[in-house]
């Protein structure tokens, strides 16, 4: 059976390596790919993608530009991890192809009416994108398939601030939009993100294997590790947004989950964008759909299947 993807990105380093896992897939259809603002501005990652599409060998993809700002507060963009340029300073040709006409959030609502119930949704940035979607389409958790988002941090500490996730912290009341509105949504969160990384070992092997595929991303994650090691003390990254690829496509790789109602903070001093689950043994209860939170996964055959992927 064939996967059909919606993507919804702001390339972005772990973006890229997102679209690299999909793009190696025979068995994965990229319907789409809409940028948001995010790790950069919305004029960049709109051009990542498109060069990151024709760099990892799906030109053909349509790219969408997408919401240039949050609903509410000012963007929060993110140079000092991903680069100025969103790829670490590697410069990769300027695209052949243009985005397309229409809108991120016009994109992936039509997609999802032409083929209900076929299309799947990866979200791996802030998610203005398909909260301006909902506003077209408020049926659009029953056209899609799936979602999957990477994005927030449940149980454990944010990556912005003591409890919230850049993604979510980005647009609080998108993410709030789009966790109530009864989409079949996996998150995968920092909870499980942090603890599946590149280590040094894995960053080695890359860098030796041959091809522009590989040698490109193997530079993009030597800028990205960077980052990481500060943060760490030792030599690995973080591999978010591949990571929520992998769960769509290889739900097989999930080794444990919960359930839960998720919201999203938008009021407090310390704690806005935080996302909120209520953990308690005997919760009250929540008529808000449920959310399945990803909380183990096979690493090795994660890691083990993204480097086949860049061969």
């Amino acid at each position: 059976m064939t996967t059909r993807v919606f993507v919804d990105c702001d390339p972005g380093i772990d973006d890229a390596v997102a679209l690299a896992y999909l793009s190696a897939r025979s068995d994965v259809e990229i319907a789409g790919v809409g940028a948001v603002f995010g790790n950069s501005g919305v004029e960049v990652t709109t051009d990542n993608a498109l060069r990151l599409l024709e760099l990892y060998g799906r030109p053909e993809v349509p790219v969408a530009w997408g919401a240039s700002r949050p609903l509410v507060q000012p963007p929060r963009l993110a140079p000092h991890v991903h680069g100025a340029n969103g790829l670490g300073g590697v410069e990769l040709p300027a695209p052949a192809g243009k985005p397309c006409e229409e809108s991120a959030a016009e994109l992936l609502v039509r997609l999802a009416r032409e083929t209900p119930g076929e299309l799947d949704v990866l979200a791996v940035g802030p998610l203005t994108n398909l909260a301006l979607a909902l506003a077209l389409e408020p049926r659009l958790p029953d056209l899609v398939r799936r979602l999957v988002v990477m994005g927030g941090a449940v149980r454990d500490p944010g990556n912005v601030g003591p409890h919230a996730e850049a993604n979510v912290a980005n647009d609080p009341e998108a993410a709030e939009v789009v966790f109530e509105a009864g989409f079949t949504l996996d998150l995968v969160a920092l909870d499980v993100t942090m603890r599946t990384v590149a280590t040094a070992e894995w960053l080695t092997e890359l860098s030796r294997v041959p091809g522009e595929r590989a040698e490109r991303t193997s530079e993009f994650l030597a800028f990205y590790s960077d980052f990481y090691t500060e943060i760490l003390g030792e030599r690995q990254c973080a591999m978010h947004d591949p990571l929520a690829a992998a769960v769509l496509v290889d739900p097989h790789l999930v080794e444990g989950s919960y359930r839960t109602p998720i919201r999203v903070e938008l009021n407090g001093t310390f704690t806005r964008g935080m996302t909120v689950a209520d953990l308690r043994p005997r919760p009250s209860k929540d008529e808000r759909h449920p959310v399945r939170v990803i909380t183990d996964v096979a690493e090795a055959d994660f890691l083990g299947r993204m480097l086949d992927s860049l061969r």
